[in-house]
Parts: C-alpha cells; structure tokens; sequence
C-alpha cells in the first residue's frame, strides 16, 4: 500500500457522491465522469480514505455516521475557504440556496466559484477541488450538496447548524428511505 500522506480535497468529494448513490451500485469510471476527476484520482481517493477509515475494508462502503461528524467538526478546519476577490462565476454556499436564510434578517453577500461560464457576480470561494464548476453545471441537486460543504467550510455559526441539519437530511435520510422499504 502507498503512504498514506492525509486527505486531499477530492477524497472528501468521493466521500460525499458516494453517499448520495446506492451502495455497491457504481463504478470508478462512473464515478470519474460524474466529478470531472480522472480515473487514477477516484482510485487513489478510495485508498485514502478506506485508511483513514471513512470507507469500510470493503473500499466500497461509506461509514456515514463517522463521515458526517467529520463534515460538521473537521471540514472546515481541514479545508478551510475564506471569501476573497469579486469574480464573475457559479454561486455557491447560501447563494446557491435559497432556502438557506441568515437569521435576524442578516445580508450576506453573495459567494461564486470562479467560472466563466458562471452568470454571476460575488466573493470568490475556491471550491474544493477545480473541477467542481463544471460537475455542478451537470446535476442541479449535486451542486446543491456542494454549496452545503461551502457553508460548513466557511464556518458561519448558525447557518454551518443549518447546512449540516440539511445534509445529513440529503445524504442520510435515502439510506433510512431505502431500508424502510
């Protein structure tokens, strides 16, 4: 087995497709195609993070309690995002949610990964790994997820509460869905 050198970004997006599809049911090239990240990249972040135990021995299976804990305390301080420069691009965090309100009337402002092919003007948030512009613009629900891990990223308070409360209802409640079925 290679070092183990810690997580990288990317393991945390495999992570977190991975617990929106049904178990067993996917493949690495699929995979690959649905993040835009290279077949090589996909296998080397299931080997991370089956040693960092956030995959089962199987290298298949999420252990989804132990990775939402991490989501909620380790996310953003592993991988932390501060807003920098105006760009135009894709929203993000609460930009991209409008559900996601601050309380007491709060005006934030507005979050963009930098894309070209965003239409949007506002604070630049680097998103996890590069390629996700481009894997948000292919499935509206997935960018939604992703614009969840920016709010936990940004480490907001009551809307990091929030974001969480709603991802663990995306990702953990298909599992409950399925089992009561």
């Amino acid at each position: 087995m290679r070092k183990h050198n810690g997580m990288r970004p990317q393991d945390i997006i495999v992570l977190v497709k991975l617990l929106t599809l049904d178990s067993g049911a996917w493949q690495g090239k699929h995979l690959a195609a649905a993040l835009c990240i290279s077949p090589a990249e996909i296998s080397d972040a299931l080997r991370r993070c089956q040693y960092a135990r956030l995959l089962q021995a199987d290298g298949r299976t999420v252990q989804r309690q132990t990775v939402m804990r991490f989501l909620e305390h380790g996310l953003p301080y592993v991988f932390p995002v501060h807003l920098t420069g105006f760009v135009q691009g894709t929203p993000t965090a609460w930009s991209a949610l409008p559900g996601l309100m601050p309380q007491h009337g709060t005006t934030l402002p507005t979050c963009v990964w930098e894309d070209p092919a965003g239409t949007t003007w506002g604070l630049s948030v680097s998103p996890l790994y590069p390629t996700l512009p481009a894997a948000a613009h292919q499935d509206a629900a997935w960018h939604q997820i992703l614009a969840l891990l920016d709010v936990l990223r940004l480490g907001m308070g009551p809307l990091r509460s929030s974001a969480h409360r709603l991802l663990s209802r995306r990702l953990l409640d298909k599992v409950s869905n399925h089992c009561a079925e």
